[in-house]
Protein backbone atom coordinates (compact mmCIF):
# COMPACT_ATOMS: atom_id res chain seq x y z
CA UNK A 1 0.00 0.00 0.00
CA UNK A 2 1.53 3.24 -1.15
CA UNK A 3 2.06 6.14 1.19
CA UNK A 4 2.34 9.85 0.77
CA UNK A 5 5.94 10.94 1.24
CA UNK A 6 6.79 12.02 4.75
CA UNK A 7 6.03 15.69 5.28
CA UNK A 8 8.29 17.55 7.65
CA UNK A 9 6.63 20.36 9.54
CA UNK A 10 7.93 21.88 12.76
CA UNK A 11 10.51 19.05 12.90
CA UNK A 12 7.76 16.36 13.11
CA UNK A 13 7.43 13.62 10.46
CA UNK A 14 4.22 11.80 9.72
CA UNK A 15 2.80 9.70 6.90
CA UNK A 16 -0.72 8.79 5.72
CA UNK A 17 -1.51 5.88 3.36
CA UNK A 18 -2.33 7.27 -0.07
CA UNK A 19 -5.66 5.47 -0.35
CA UNK A 20 -6.84 6.92 2.98
CA UNK A 21 -5.73 10.42 2.00
CA UNK A 22 -7.53 10.12 -1.34
CA UNK A 23 -10.71 9.02 0.44
CA UNK A 24 -10.54 11.97 2.84
CA UNK A 25 -9.88 14.48 0.06
CA UNK A 26 -12.80 13.09 -1.94
CA UNK A 27 -15.17 13.32 1.00
CA UNK A 28 -14.29 16.82 2.16
CA UNK A 29 -12.37 18.84 -0.44
CA UNK A 30 -12.63 17.61 -4.03
CA UNK A 31 -16.43 17.90 -4.03
CA UNK A 32 -16.64 21.55 -2.93
CA UNK A 33 -17.43 24.23 -5.56
CA UNK A 34 -14.53 25.51 -7.64
CA UNK A 35 -15.05 29.06 -6.38
CA UNK A 36 -14.60 27.85 -2.82
CA UNK A 37 -11.33 26.10 -3.64
CA UNK A 38 -9.78 29.48 -4.38
CA UNK A 39 -10.33 30.63 -0.81
CA UNK A 40 -7.67 29.12 1.46
CA UNK A 41 -9.59 29.92 4.64
CA UNK A 42 -12.55 27.93 3.36
CA UNK A 43 -10.23 25.07 2.44
CA UNK A 44 -8.81 25.08 5.99
CA UNK A 45 -12.28 24.48 7.43
CA UNK A 46 -12.71 21.51 5.09
CA UNK A 47 -9.27 20.22 6.07
CA UNK A 48 -10.34 20.39 9.71
CA UNK A 49 -13.38 18.21 8.97
CA UNK A 50 -11.18 15.72 7.14
CA UNK A 51 -8.72 15.71 10.05
CA UNK A 52 -11.49 14.94 12.55
CA UNK A 53 -12.74 12.11 10.34
CA UNK A 54 -9.22 10.71 10.00
CA UNK A 55 -8.73 10.63 13.80
CA UNK A 56 -12.21 9.34 14.60
CA UNK A 57 -12.66 6.66 11.97
CA UNK A 58 -9.21 5.65 10.75
CA UNK A 59 -6.67 6.14 13.54
CA UNK A 60 -8.99 4.82 16.25
CA UNK A 61 -9.66 1.63 14.24
CA UNK A 62 -6.15 0.87 12.94
CA UNK A 63 -3.20 0.59 15.33
CA UNK A 64 -0.77 1.03 12.41
CA UNK A 65 -1.92 4.61 11.91
CA UNK A 66 -0.71 7.45 14.07
CA UNK A 67 -2.57 10.53 15.22
CA UNK A 68 -1.27 13.85 13.93
CA UNK A 69 -1.83 17.55 14.47
CA UNK A 70 -3.90 19.71 12.16
CA UNK A 71 -0.62 21.22 10.92
CA UNK A 72 0.79 17.85 9.91
CA UNK A 73 -2.47 16.79 8.29
CA UNK A 74 -2.78 20.05 6.36
CA UNK A 75 0.78 19.63 5.11
CA UNK A 76 -0.22 16.33 3.49
CA UNK A 77 -3.25 17.94 1.87
CA UNK A 78 -1.30 20.90 0.52
CA UNK A 79 1.37 18.60 -0.92
CA UNK A 80 -1.16 16.25 -2.49
CA UNK A 81 -3.50 18.72 -4.24
CA UNK A 82 -1.83 20.41 -7.26
CA UNK A 83 -3.46 23.84 -6.92
CA UNK A 84 -2.53 23.96 -3.19
CA UNK A 85 1.04 22.76 -3.57
CA UNK A 86 2.20 26.17 -4.78
CA UNK A 87 0.97 27.65 -1.47
CA UNK A 88 2.56 25.01 0.78
CA UNK A 89 5.59 27.19 1.55
CA UNK A 90 3.36 29.53 3.58
CA UNK A 91 1.21 26.85 5.19
CA UNK A 92 1.98 27.93 8.75
CA UNK A 93 0.94 31.49 7.96
CA UNK A 94 -2.29 30.29 6.34
CA UNK A 95 -3.21 28.09 9.28
CA UNK A 96 -2.47 30.82 11.81
CA UNK A 97 -4.73 33.19 9.89
CA UNK A 98 -7.43 30.50 9.82
CA UNK A 99 -7.14 29.85 13.56
CA UNK A 100 -7.46 33.56 14.29
CA UNK A 101 -10.49 33.81 12.04
CA UNK A 102 -12.01 30.71 13.60
CA UNK A 103 -12.02 32.36 17.02
CA UNK A 104 -14.62 34.84 15.80
CA UNK A 105 -17.22 32.05 15.55
CA UNK A 106 -19.63 32.14 18.56
CA UNK A 107 -19.61 29.16 20.93
CA UNK A 108 -22.62 27.78 22.78
CA UNK A 109 -22.93 25.11 25.45
CA UNK A 110 -24.25 24.42 28.93
CA UNK A 111 -23.45 24.58 32.61
CA UNK A 112 -24.95 21.35 33.92
CA UNK A 113 -25.69 21.52 37.65
CA UNK A 114 -26.52 18.75 40.12
CA UNK A 115 -29.83 18.47 41.98
CA UNK A 116 -28.67 20.47 45.00
CA UNK A 117 -26.59 22.86 42.86
CA UNK A 118 -23.44 21.73 44.65
CA UNK A 119 -21.66 20.20 41.66
CA UNK A 120 -21.11 21.05 38.01
CA UNK A 121 -20.31 18.73 35.10
CA UNK A 122 -17.06 19.38 33.21
CA UNK A 123 -15.53 17.60 30.24
CA UNK A 124 -11.91 16.77 29.44
CA UNK A 125 -10.61 16.71 25.90
CA UNK A 126 -8.33 14.04 24.45
CA UNK A 127 -6.11 16.79 23.06
CA UNK A 128 -6.04 19.02 26.15
CA UNK A 129 -5.81 16.42 28.88
CA UNK A 130 -4.58 18.87 31.48
CA UNK A 131 -7.66 21.09 31.29
CA UNK A 132 -11.40 20.89 31.99
CA UNK A 133 -14.21 22.90 30.43
CA UNK A 134 -17.96 23.13 30.06
CA UNK A 135 -19.43 21.09 27.18
CA UNK A 136 -19.78 23.53 24.29
CA UNK A 137 -18.94 24.06 20.63
CA UNK A 138 -19.10 26.40 17.65
CA UNK A 139 -22.40 27.28 16.08
CA UNK A 140 -23.32 26.12 12.58
CA UNK A 141 -24.38 28.53 9.87
CA UNK A 142 -27.99 29.67 10.42
CA UNK A 143 -28.20 27.56 13.61
CA UNK A 144 -30.14 28.76 16.63
CA UNK A 145 -27.87 29.25 19.70
CA UNK A 146 -30.01 27.01 21.92
CA UNK A 147 -30.02 24.28 19.26
CA UNK A 148 -26.24 24.53 19.01
CA UNK A 149 -25.91 24.08 22.78
CA UNK A 150 -28.21 21.05 22.74
CA UNK A 151 -26.30 19.48 19.85
CA UNK A 152 -22.85 20.08 21.30
CA UNK A 153 -23.76 18.85 24.79
CA UNK A 154 -25.31 15.71 23.31
CA UNK A 155 -22.17 15.04 21.25
CA UNK A 156 -19.78 15.62 24.13
CA UNK A 157 -21.71 14.04 27.00
CA UNK A 158 -24.43 11.86 25.47
CA UNK A 159 -27.00 13.76 27.54
CA UNK A 160 -30.01 15.50 25.99
CA UNK A 161 -30.62 18.88 27.66
CA UNK A 162 -33.47 19.94 25.35
CA UNK A 163 -36.21 19.44 27.96
CA UNK A 164 -34.23 21.33 30.63
CA UNK A 165 -33.06 24.35 28.62
CA UNK A 166 -34.58 27.79 29.10
CA UNK A 167 -33.43 30.06 26.22
CA UNK A 168 -33.43 33.08 28.56
CA UNK A 169 -31.39 31.46 31.33
CA UNK A 170 -27.69 31.66 30.56
CA UNK A 171 -24.28 33.15 31.37
CA UNK A 172 -22.41 34.90 28.59
CA UNK A 173 -18.88 36.24 28.18
CA UNK A 174 -16.64 37.49 25.40
CA UNK A 175 -13.35 35.64 25.81
CA UNK A 176 -10.45 36.68 23.60
CA UNK A 177 -12.96 38.29 21.19
CA UNK A 178 -15.09 35.11 21.02
CA UNK A 179 -18.67 35.07 22.26
CA UNK A 180 -19.31 32.19 24.69
CA UNK A 181 -22.84 31.55 25.94
CA UNK A 182 -23.60 28.77 28.44
CA UNK A 183 -27.20 27.84 29.24
CA UNK A 184 -27.95 26.89 32.84
CA UNK A 185 -29.19 23.30 33.15
CA UNK A 186 -30.31 22.61 36.71
CA UNK A 187 -31.24 19.66 38.92
CA UNK A 188 -29.53 16.85 37.02
CA UNK A 189 -29.00 13.71 39.16
CA UNK A 190 -25.33 12.95 39.80
CA UNK A 191 -26.16 9.31 39.09
CA UNK A 192 -26.77 10.22 35.43
CA UNK A 193 -24.62 8.22 33.02
CA UNK A 194 -22.66 10.36 30.59
CA UNK A 195 -21.18 8.82 27.46
CA UNK A 196 -19.70 11.03 24.68
CA UNK A 197 -21.16 10.32 21.24
CA UNK A 198 -17.95 11.16 19.41
CA UNK A 199 -14.67 9.31 19.50
CA UNK A 200 -11.23 10.82 20.14
CA UNK A 201 -12.71 14.15 21.27
CA UNK A 202 -13.92 13.91 24.87
CA UNK A 203 -11.85 11.74 27.18
CA UNK A 204 -13.90 12.13 30.35
CA UNK A 205 -17.01 13.70 31.90
CA UNK A 206 -16.86 14.35 35.63
CA UNK A 207 -18.71 16.17 38.42
CA UNK A 208 -16.77 18.83 40.33
CA UNK A 209 -17.82 20.49 43.56
CA UNK A 210 -18.46 24.14 42.74
CA UNK A 211 -16.80 25.16 46.01
CA UNK A 212 -13.57 23.55 44.74
CA UNK A 213 -13.37 25.62 41.56
CA UNK A 214 -10.90 28.54 41.50
CA UNK A 215 -12.03 32.15 41.24
CA UNK A 216 -8.64 33.34 39.97
CA UNK A 217 -5.49 31.91 38.41
CA UNK A 218 -3.71 32.16 41.77
CA UNK A 219 -6.47 30.43 43.73
CA UNK A 220 -4.96 27.34 45.40
CA UNK A 221 -8.33 25.85 46.40
CA UNK A 222 -8.50 23.14 43.70
CA UNK A 223 -4.86 22.15 44.30
CA UNK A 224 -5.47 21.83 48.03
CA UNK A 225 -8.83 20.05 47.87
CA UNK A 226 -8.63 17.84 44.77
CA UNK A 227 -4.99 17.96 43.73
CA UNK A 228 -5.62 19.83 40.47
CA UNK A 229 -3.92 23.10 39.56
CA UNK A 230 -6.08 26.18 38.96
CA UNK A 231 -4.65 26.35 35.41
CA UNK A 232 -6.62 23.20 34.57
CA UNK A 233 -9.80 25.28 34.84
CA UNK A 234 -8.73 28.26 32.74
CA UNK A 235 -11.66 27.72 30.34
CA UNK A 236 -14.07 27.63 33.30
CA UNK A 237 -12.59 30.55 35.22
CA UNK A 238 -14.51 33.42 33.50
CA UNK A 239 -17.80 31.99 34.82
CA UNK A 240 -16.89 30.73 38.30
CA UNK A 241 -17.75 33.81 40.37
CA UNK A 242 -21.16 34.20 38.76
CA UNK A 243 -21.78 30.47 39.04
CA UNK A 244 -20.98 30.40 42.76
CA UNK A 245 -23.17 33.44 43.37
CA UNK A 246 -26.03 31.92 41.39
CA UNK A 247 -25.88 28.62 43.29
CA UNK A 248 -25.61 30.29 46.69
CA UNK A 249 -28.51 32.61 45.89
CA UNK A 250 -30.70 29.84 44.57
CA UNK A 251 -29.93 27.66 47.55
CA UNK A 252 -31.18 30.25 50.02
CA UNK A 253 -34.19 31.85 48.26
CA UNK A 254 -36.53 31.52 45.32
CA UNK A 255 -34.97 34.59 43.73
CA UNK A 256 -35.84 34.88 40.01
CA UNK A 257 -32.95 34.11 37.68
CA UNK A 258 -32.18 36.30 34.71
CA UNK A 259 -29.56 36.32 32.00
CA UNK A 260 -26.07 37.26 33.13
CA UNK A 261 -23.52 38.77 30.78
CA UNK A 262 -19.94 39.62 31.64
CA UNK A 263 -17.39 42.02 30.27
CA UNK A 264 -14.71 40.78 27.90
CA UNK A 265 -12.12 38.37 29.29
CA UNK A 266 -8.60 37.79 28.08
CA UNK A 267 -6.11 35.13 29.16
CA UNK A 268 -3.50 37.87 29.24
CA UNK A 269 -5.46 40.23 31.43
CA UNK A 270 -7.35 39.91 34.68
CA UNK A 271 -11.07 40.45 34.26
CA UNK A 272 -12.03 43.94 35.30
CA UNK A 273 -13.36 43.45 38.81
CA UNK A 274 -15.81 46.31 38.52
CA UNK A 275 -17.34 44.87 35.34
CA UNK A 276 -17.47 41.38 36.83
CA UNK A 277 -19.20 42.71 39.94
CA UNK A 278 -21.91 44.25 37.78
CA UNK A 279 -22.81 40.79 36.48
CA UNK A 280 -23.55 39.55 40.02
CA UNK A 281 -26.92 40.93 41.08
CA UNK A 282 -28.32 41.45 44.55
CA UNK A 283 -31.97 42.20 43.81
CA UNK A 284 -34.54 42.16 41.02
CA UNK A 285 -34.29 45.95 40.70
CA UNK A 286 -30.51 45.82 40.41
CA UNK A 287 -30.81 43.00 37.84
CA UNK A 288 -33.00 45.03 35.51
CA UNK A 289 -30.98 48.23 35.91
CA UNK A 290 -27.63 46.60 35.18
CA UNK A 291 -28.95 44.53 32.28
CA UNK A 292 -30.41 47.68 30.72
CA UNK A 293 -27.14 49.60 31.08
CA UNK A 294 -25.08 46.78 29.56
CA UNK A 295 -27.52 46.41 26.68
CA UNK A 296 -27.26 50.13 25.85
CA UNK A 297 -23.47 50.20 25.63
CA UNK A 298 -22.61 46.71 24.42
CA UNK A 299 -22.31 46.22 20.63
CA UNK A 300 -24.62 43.57 19.21
CA UNK A 301 -23.34 40.02 18.69
CA UNK A 302 -24.09 38.01 15.59
CA UNK A 303 -26.34 35.11 16.55
CA UNK A 304 -25.39 32.97 13.59
CA UNK A 305 -22.07 31.62 12.48
CA UNK A 306 -20.88 34.17 9.93
CA UNK A 307 -17.78 32.59 8.53
CA UNK A 308 -16.75 34.15 5.26
CA UNK A 309 -16.82 37.37 3.35
CA UNK A 310 -17.53 37.70 -0.35
CA UNK A 311 -15.25 36.24 -3.00
CA UNK A 312 -13.10 39.34 -3.38
CA UNK A 313 -12.29 40.53 0.10
CA UNK A 314 -12.59 40.06 3.83
CA UNK A 315 -14.08 42.75 6.02
CA UNK A 316 -15.75 43.09 9.40
CA UNK A 317 -19.06 41.59 8.21
CA UNK A 318 -19.04 37.93 7.20
CA UNK A 319 -21.65 35.84 5.44
CA UNK A 320 -21.18 32.11 5.04
CA UNK A 321 -21.95 30.52 1.66
CA UNK A 322 -24.80 28.02 1.52
CA UNK A 323 -22.52 25.11 0.68
CA UNK A 324 -20.53 25.51 3.90
CA UNK A 325 -23.19 24.62 6.43
CA UNK A 326 -20.89 22.87 8.92
CA UNK A 327 -23.55 20.51 10.20
CA UNK A 328 -20.81 17.92 10.65
CA UNK A 329 -22.43 14.94 12.36
CA UNK A 330 -19.63 12.65 13.49
CA UNK A 331 -22.13 10.10 14.74
CA UNK A 332 -23.84 9.80 11.36
CA UNK A 333 -20.48 9.51 9.62
CA UNK A 334 -19.94 6.16 11.32
CA UNK A 335 -22.58 4.78 8.97
CA UNK A 336 -20.41 5.77 6.01
CA UNK A 337 -17.54 3.58 7.09
CA UNK A 338 -17.12 0.19 5.39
Amino acid sequence: MGEVENVELRTVKHSIPIDILNDLLTRFIICVPESAKQNLIRICFQIELAHWFYLDFYVSNDSRLKACSIYEFAAHVFQHIPNLKSESHKLNEILEEWKEYKLSVPTYGAIILSENLSHVLLVQSYWAKSSWSFPKGKVNEEENPAHCAIREVLEETGFDISSYLNPEDYFESTINDQLVRLYLIKNIPMSTKFCPKTRCEIKSCSWFAISDLPTSKKDSTPKTKIGVNANAFFMVLPFVKRLKHFCNLNGSTNHPRLRHKSASFSENDTVNSRSRTKSIHKSDTDDMRHIKKRTERKPPHHSKRQLFANEDSFDSQFSAPSWLNFKFDKIALMECMP
